[in-house]
């Protein structure tokens, strides 16, 4: 009881003190302080880092240290720096990066009862390299970063109103086609960005085509793989190449339109007007165009003197005899709106809606080559010669909206969705003649088949992605999640009207009529799962975890029909196939990286994936079902040594698992086209290809000198190899001799290649010599009737191209190219082709005064071993006169194409057993006079509130 009252009377003396304190706290008089509060225990320091361009650094290394902290932690792709649980508010900081003077120790002293301390930018300045004595200052202009190549623009001097692929193309390793087409020391680029967002739909030659040079302030390459990719660093498949436009913070705010119209004669005409506003991150975009164009044109003239030229499309690739497309002409409208914007301070919104038509009447000349050994007591190898000639009409529309949502539901959590929806339908009509001369197992298999083919399709698709991720309170370690789910519904209906004179078994000519109908359904639905989890083990090495599972669903569906004597259709069961089957995959890989700091040269990933799949289904038409697992390892290795910024060597190991497709693995012959049945083999393994890529990229400063090399290398296990095989078969109540498909294993295919890039620039970038080319070599495996045959293809292209700029009004560039192809085959009486071609091309501008300008393109090609080309050397010769008008804002045009109408060649495809010779007959040569006009003004981007300076992350992107 004692004890009781001493405890009541202890907390009633401890009260009054309280009581007494607050009283006395109360007394004190205005503006006379109390004692202050004890520090914080605990507090965040965040920053950025720049460089002198106002780009965040990315990776840079920053130390913190204190009486009572030793932390480190390095930049993330935004160039900003976090440090939680920082015990003192007085400390020294220190920041290093590959390519940067290091800072000397900064020491701070901050408000102790501050929870987050947001510390002024810190800016870094470039190392000075040395080579030869001779000491660089400023920035290099081509820097090489994690993934990324990145050019300054200033160092490029283009004309007043150049476009952006004007600029491109003073850029070394870079070739633009005059339709748009980017490639980038040998690789293509697929999408464009401005200032690290999608820009209108992602399409290059609209980005490069209309936004004006003056804007630009870096341009970047970037090996992109994928959204998920880009937020968490954890790297699964293969990259895109995609473009990058960091426009000038002073030049990020604007409004411009483009508009022109042309027509001339034979019917052609064009009609275009794009317009965008883009203020910072936010981007409005239209782009529409209605044109009547020409298809299979070889060197295209493209938009000459609408906002650029110079330079061939064409010049790439291992056939520059390649036509590129389909004789005839095409007529096109296209539509698309895209608008990016934000919805309050957390949410960015990204809306995009694509229309296009499209009518074509094409016309086509065809000859292909196959080779074929005897079988049974025949062995004789013989080859099929077929001639083919077709004239079609097809009409094709696409819809398609999308929209892609991205929420940042506090500093931690992300979240992003993404639906889409799509609508296309195309309907087509072709008459054919096909002229077939040769033998099959020593019975003549001549024959000419002619009729029409008609097909009309839907295809209605729905799509959602949904990506989250989480940030911890550990730098480096987060967490992300995505699904997706698409389904895609194809319904076609196709109509075959033929006619056949050929020999049957036994010999004799008899003529075969086929009236068919057939009715085609084909469901998938897919759904996609992907966790990813990344662990910091220190500051320069981490723990990647990725798990994924990937589910295809099928549902087909071909009715076969033949018209009686009546003319009623009536289903073919034998010609009718009927199957649902799905294919599920997973993923599950674990991988450990170094070199996640950027002062680190060395920088390297070792893992492993585990990839377990299950293919099931059932062929209701034929009454089987099919039931398989496997289980493949895949390595993952990936390494980069970074002398400088300027200079790197890389390595790249990636293995890939094939399992067959459901047609191939089922053991029952499938006749639903019975002049090529199908015979599955149940026995196939899954298919797994080994690829390794090499690159070095060196970029010397002082020469102005920057070379490139990449190879690739990759060899396949167990590929699945078509097997073909003379047999008999029944067509209408008659015997027929036919090709059947089977499939085996077989080991020996490989391909290795590689290409290289020189660019020397002289007299202040006047001068721009530039060496370049690539050798493939194809090594493939054929089986015919039963005997083996080693296909090898090899390919040599080479090109020189100087671009001379001595004079303001002055521009000419010539160009040499050689290119040769050749296909062997270890059977002998296999036959085998060789093509050479010699280009010679020159293209250039000549401005009179300050407003006209002669614009001017040629090609000359000598090309052998093509017999059945109608103009072996072509000259095709394209030309413009344009005036500028209304102060340079707009154009008048006259343009010439293929003047000497000599654009006439034939494209070659090799093949494992054969060639295909396609010959398009465009009528290239017209005139056309066009007006264009551009409307455009840009200012600088504002700071923020009270006067706070712009931030910006790596990409270009805004705070």
């Amino acid at each position: 009881m004692n004890h009781f009252f001493q405890t009541v009377r202890t907390v009633m003396a401890l009260l009054l003190i309280g009581l007494s304190s607050s009283s006395l706290f109360a007394q004190v008089p205005a503006g006379k302080p109390s004692d202050p509060p004890p520090p914080l225990p605990f507090r965040e320091i965040s920053g950025i880092v720049k460089d002198s361009t106002d780009l965040g650094v990315i990776g840079a290394t920053v130390s913190l240290t204190s009486e009572k902290d030793t932390l480190k932690t390095s930049t993330n792709s935004d160039g900003i720096f976090i440090f939680k649980n920082v015990k003192s508010a007085t400390y020294t900081l220190v920041v290093q990066s590959i390519g940067f003077r290091a800072t000397p120790p900064m020491r701070f002293k901050q408000n102790d009862l501050a929870p987050r301390i947001v510390m002024d930018p810190i800016v870094l300045s470039e190392e000075k390299n040395t080579l030869k004595e001779v000491v660089i200052s400023g920035t290099p202009s081509i820097t090489y970063k994690t993934d990324t190549v990145e050019y300054k623009a200033s160092d490029y001097v283009v004309r007043k109103n150049a476009s952006v692929d004007e600029l491109l193309k003073k850029m070394e390793g870079m070739e633009v086609g005059n339709d748009g087409t980017l490639v980038h020391q040998g690789e293509s680029v697929t999408r464009a960005k401005v200032n690290g967002k999608e820009f209108l739909g992602g399409d290059v030659a609209n980005a490069i085509k209309n936004l004006p040079a003056e804007i630009v302030d870096k341009i970047q390459i970037v090996d992109d793989y994928g959204d998920q990719a880009a937020r968490t660093g954890i790297k699964d498949g293969d990259a895109q190449k995609i473009l990058n436009i960091t426009t000038r913070t002073d030049k990020s705010v604007g409004n411009m339109a483009n508009v022109n119209m042309a027509a001339g004669n034979n019917d052609r005409y064009e009609a275009g007007i794009f317009g965008t506003r883009i203020n910072q991150n936010q981007q409005i975009g239209l782009n529409a165009n209605y044109t009547n164009t020409v298809n299979g044109v070889n060197v295209n003239a493209g938009d000459m003197g609408g906002f650029g030229g110079g330079g061939f499309r064409g010049r790439r690739g291992n056939n520059p005899s390649a036509s590129g497309g389909i004789g005839g002409n095409t007529k096109m409208g296209s539509t698309s709106f895209s608008i990016r914007d934000k919805v309050g301070s957390k949410i960015e919104y990204n809306l995009n809606y694509d229309f296009t038509r499209t009518s074509a009447n094409s016309i086509n000349a065809s000859e292909s080559l196959l080779n074929r050994s005897g079988s049974g007591s025949d062995t004789a190898n013989t080859s099929l010669f077929t001639i083919s000639n077709s004239n079609g009409d097809d009409d094709d529309k696409t819809h398609e909206l999308r929209l892609e949502t991205e929420i940042n539901l506090d500093s931690n959590d992300f979240l992003r969705i993404n639906p889409r929806l799509s609508y296309s339908s195309t309907s087509s009509l072709s008459d054919f003649r096909r002229s077939i001369t040769g033998e099959l197992n020593g019975q003549d298999n001549s024959r000419l088949e002619t009729g029409s083919t008609g097909r009309s399709n839907t295809t209605p698709s729905l799509g959602l992605t949904v990506f989250y991720q989480h940030l911890f309170a550990k730098a480096r370690r987060n967490f992300s999640a995505q699904a997706e789910i698409s389904r895609n519904n194809n319904e076609t209906a196709q109509t075959q009207d033929r006619l056949d004179s050929l020999y049957y078994l036994p010999v004799n000519q008899q003529q075969l009529l086929i009236d068919r109908i057939v009715a085609r359904k084909n469901l998938r639905n897919n759904y996609r799962g992907s966790l990813t989890y990344a662990e910091p083990l220190s500051g320069n090495t981490q723990l990647e975890f990725n798990a994924q599972v990937n589910r295809n669903g099928y549902d087909n569906e071909a009715i076969t029909s033949e018209l009686n004597a009546s003319g009623i259709p009536e289903v073919q069961a034998d010609l009718s196939n009927i199957y649902k089957y799905s294919f599920t995959q997973g993923r599950l890989s674990v991988n450990f990286r170094y070199g996640m700091q950027n002062t680190s040269k060395v920088r390297f990933s070792l893992g492993v994936t585990g990839v377990p799949a299950q293919l099931s289904g059932t062929k209701a038409s034929l009454g089987t079902s099919t039931n398989r697992t496997s289980f493949n390892v895949v390595p993952i290795a990936r390494m980069e040594y970074l002398w400088s910024r300027q200079h790197r060597i890389s390595f790249d190991y990636s293995g890939n698992a094939t399992e067959p497709t459901f047609d191939q693995i089922q053991p029952v012959r499938d006749v639903s086209n019975p002049e090529n049945p199908v015979l599955g083999n149940s026995d196939l393994k899954a298919t797994f290809v080994h690829g390794l890529r090499a690159r070095y990229d060196n970029y010397i400063a002082n020469a102005k000198l920057n070379y490139s090399v990449n190879a690739n290398l990759s060899f396949t296990d167990n590929a699945v190899v078509q097997n073909r095989v003379d047999t008999n078969n029944t067509i209408n109540g008659k015997p027929v001799r036919v090709i059947e498909t089977r499939f085996i294993n077989m080991d020996g295919v490989y391909r290795v290649g590689g290409n290289y890039n020189i660019s020397k620039q002289l007299s202040n970038r006047r001068y721009n010599l530039q060496l370049n080319g690539s050798v493939n070599y194809n090594r493939g495996v054929g089986i015919s009737n039963g005997l083996e045959n080693i296909n090898r293809q090899l390919t040599i292209d080479q090109r020189f191209g100087p671009r001379i700029n001595p004079a303001d009004w002055f521009e000419i560039n010539p160009h040499v190219s050689y290119t040769y192809s050749s296909s062997r085959n270890t059977v002998q009486a296999f036959i085998g082709n060789e093509t050479k071609t010699l280009g010679l091309n020159l293209d250039g501008r000549v401005y009179f005064s300050e407003t006209w300008l002669l614009g001017y393109n040629g090609s000359k090609r000598f090309i052998s071993g093509l017999s059945s080309n109608i103009n072996n050397d072509p000259f095709v010769v394209n030309a413009y006169l344009e005036k500028e008008v209304f102060n340079r804002r707009g154009r008048i045009t006259f343009q010439a194409y293929d003047i000497l109408n000599q654009n006439n060649v034939v494209s070659r495809n090799n093949t494992d057993f054969g060639y295909t010779d396609i010959r398009s007959n465009p009528v290239s040569r017209f005139f056309m006079l066009r007006l264009s006009m551009r409307l455009q003004k840009w200012s600088g981007a504002q700071g923020g509130r009270g006067g706070r300076e712009i931030r910006r992350r790596g990409d270009g992107s805004f705070f």
